[in-house]
């Protein structure tokens, strides 16, 4: 802020406004602290209504409030802010603040927005998968009004490829910032920083970590340290450490971000990061590290993972502590480390089933929809059939809820133990579920459900997280995935064969932390299979029931007698005649694999015929070969890299689809530079690594 009150920003006002009313769109890049976000959107309320969109709840509130404070405006009149289970505005609101899932909802009952003159999207470069569709969604309204006005904001963003998809011109605001001195740590704890760096801290500390259990763990260090600063020594009184993240109450989180006499130490993770103001702070800690959701399609669930963030979120953090007046910044890794770029957008790494959700009930197809950033075909697909199986959309879109948590509580009636599962779940408070239930579901809504209900409502709502005991009180499970998983100790259910997970975590070997069991008999068969077998002399088939990839039920379906095996005298009498084309085509020697090689066949006294064989020499290869007049299936010996066997089997084809993946698990780790594709259906066969 400059020194009479202005912000750098305030001379760019008038020909922000004039852009916007001329060309209905335009993309602003401007450093923090120049004020684009508090100065802006309410200058283009000049044009009509206006909808500003903000990544986070907690920085929904705080800008409303912070923009009726400068306005003079009323909180619920001039400007009002609408988030997940809140809203405070009133028809006579001419800036409504609001979070991203918020105008997407808004969207489905109106698609052409009619309320709004002009869409604000603050902070675009977090790239929330929400953003992106709501991005995509505004412009198909944008293009069908004519007059609706686009604009989108931050600090640090590709500005041309979305003026590109846009059609807009990015103005940049090349606003003078306070210098911020850099220094390096690498290797010491947050804790330890603060403390230090708190005691010639010229005002308040800001420290970012990843996640809350982090932000818990250093507030406990640091109070148990030294005072920051030493009341004792007549100074001032000692630093109040607060945190802020986004499953605090409101009133916590206003604290951290009050104005305060006394020296604060702010634990925060990234949601500190860009729209929230914390004023009087000079110093900045960053441990470099944030927390994401990661999809993993083994799994097929998104797992949080703690990830190095990008440069420009580097850059962000730092010019938290240079707002308004030089600061320092201390961060926690190498300085020789290299940071990518941009941070990642969640198209490319979150499950897609909400946003797929939220495109079909506006109306529209995910495979032909306009996306900003189109997400692997596969996982729009994936989350296509996801909501086949817990549909019909018609219902799951009435909640503000992932769709699975919506299936849940609609086939438990809103019940009060259905409620505080899915928010465990979510990470949602319960109240504000029983709220959306209640409201939702009207005279379906019962707060009392019995057992049974209860679990075939989680089983609807998770229908691709079966899982099977491998043996019966077996902690070691397969999931319906065809990946194996083992159950945390504090799971209490031995009795039941059939589970379906609800908290799963990735690894080396899945952990299910959370589960229920459910019955055989509510498994409805995915679909079925025929395969055959050679015992003694005869040849059966058996029809095999699934669901995905567990083997519910096999049953005999056919017997037929096979001609006699050959004995030694025959193979004599046809070699002594001559006769080797014929003995060859009985007993080969060797088998041609997919890979272009050959293995040596093995005749054992017990009649069956073995091959051992490199694993990947046979992706693609469906069906067991049968050898001979008694069309003996031949025994494969899969050999790992290493030469050694790691699984016999005489049907490929349920090798494949069963135990493959738990096998492909177990040897990636250990032989990186071999191939162990997804689908070893259609992969290459090859005797060499990735790479020669």
């Amino acid at each position: 802020m400059l020194g009479d009150g202005t912000l750098p920003v305030d001379r760019h006002l008038d020909d922000i406004v004039a852009l916007v009313r001329a060309e209905k769109t335009a993309v602003i890049v401007a450093p923090p602290g120049s004020g684009k976000t508090t100065r802006i959107p309410p200058a283009l309320t000049a044009l009509g209504r206006t909808i500003l969109l903000q990544p986070r709840r907690i920085a929904a509130r705080a800008l409303a409030r912070r923009i009726a404070f400068e306005r003079k405006w009323t909180l619920g009149e001039e400007i009002g802010w609408q988030i997940r289970f809140e809203r405070r505005f009133s028809a006579r609101t001419q800036l409504l603040v609001a979070t991203e899932g918020i105008l997407t909802a808004r969207l489905q009952s109106d698609p052409l927005l009619s309320e709004f003159a002009v869409v604000v999207l603050d902070e675009f470069h977090e790239r929330s998968i929400h953003a992106d569709l709501a991005l995509a969604l505004a412009k198909q309204a944008a293009d069908a009004r004519g007059d609706l006005a686009l604009v989108v904001m931050s600090a640090t963003i590709d500005a041309q490829s979305i003026a590109n998809f846009l059609g807009a011109r990015v103005i940049d605001i090349d606003a003078k910032r306070f210098p911020v001195d850099v220094r390096y740590a690498p290797g010491r704890s947050v804790a330890d920083v603060a403390a230090e760096v708190a005691r010639d801290a010229k005002g308040h500390v800001l420290c970012f970590l990843p996640g809350v259990r982090e932000i818990d763990a250093a507030a406990l260090a640091v109070r148990r340290l030294p005072s920051a600063v030493d009341a004792a020594n007549g100074q001032r009184p000692t630093a109040n450490v607060l945190k802020l993240h986004g499953t605090l109450d409101v009133d916590e989180q206003e604290r951290a971000l009050a104005p305060s006499s006394q020296q604060k130490i702010i634990l925060a993770t990234n949601i500190a990061e860009t729209s929230l103001t914390v004023d009087g702070v000079t110093d900045v800690i960053d441990s470099g590290l944030h927390k994401v959701m990661r999809f993993d399609p083994e799994t097929a669930l998104d797992h949080l993972v703690t990830e190095q963030i990008s440069l420009d979120s580097a850059a962000q953090r730092a010019g938290r502590a240079g707002r308004t007046q030089p600061g320092r910044t201390t961060r926690l890794w190498d300085e020789r480390a290299i940071l990518r770029p941009h941070r990642e957008p969640e198209v490319r790494r979150v499950d897609l089933t909400a946003a797929v959700l939220d495109i079909l009930a506006w109306g529209g197809d995910p495979r032909t929809f306009a996306w900003f950033e189109r997400p692997p075909e596969e996982r729009i697909e994936s989350a296509m059939e996801l909501l086949r199986r817990i549909g019909p959309i018609e219902e799951l879109h009435r909640f503000p809820l992932h769709p699975r948590l919506a299936r849940v509580l609609i086939d438990a009636h809103g019940s009060d133990e259905a409620v505080r599962i899915c928010a465990e779940l979510s990470g949602d408070l319960a109240h504000e579920m029983t709220s959306i239930a209640r409201r939702t579901l009207g005279d379906a809504y019962r707060q009392h459900v019995d057992d049974v209900t209860l679990r075939r409502a989680f089983l609807a709502g998770y229908p691709d997280r079966v899982a099977m005991r491998r043996e019966s009180g077996s902690s070691r499970v397969l999931l319906s995935s065809g990946t194996g998983a083992v159950l945390a100790r504090e799971i209490d259910t031995r009795e039941g064969e059939f589970l379906v997970a609800l908290d799963v975590v990735g690894g080396a070997e899945s952990l299910v932390k959370r589960a229920m069991v459910i019955e055989r008999d509510w498994l409805t068969p995915t679909h079925r299979d025929r395969v055959h077998a050679v015992v003694g002399n005869e040849e059966r088939e058996t029809e095999r029931i699934w669901y995905d990839r567990l083997l519910l039920a096999q049953n005999t379906v056919a017997v037929r007698k096979l001609a006699p095996k050959l004995d030694p005298e025959l193979q004599r009498r046809i070699a002594f005649a001559g006769d080797a084309k014929r003995v060859n085509q009985l007993a080969p020697e060797r088998l041609a694999l997919p890979s272009g090689r050959t293995a040596k066949l093995e005749y054992r006294d017990d009649g069956s015929v073995v091959a051992s064989v490199k694993l990947q020499e046979l992706f693609g290869l469906a069906e067991t070969p049968l050898i001979g007049p008694r069309r003996t299936p031949v025994t494969f010996a899969l050999l790992a890299p290493n030469g050694r066997p790691v699984q016999i089997t005489r049907d490929l084809k349920s090798f494949w689809s069963t135990t493959y993946q738990d096998v492909r698990k177990e040897l990636r780790g250990r032989y990186p530079r071999h191939p162990w594709p997804d689908d070893p259906w259609t992969a290459q066969a090859t005797h060499r690594t990735k790479k020669r």
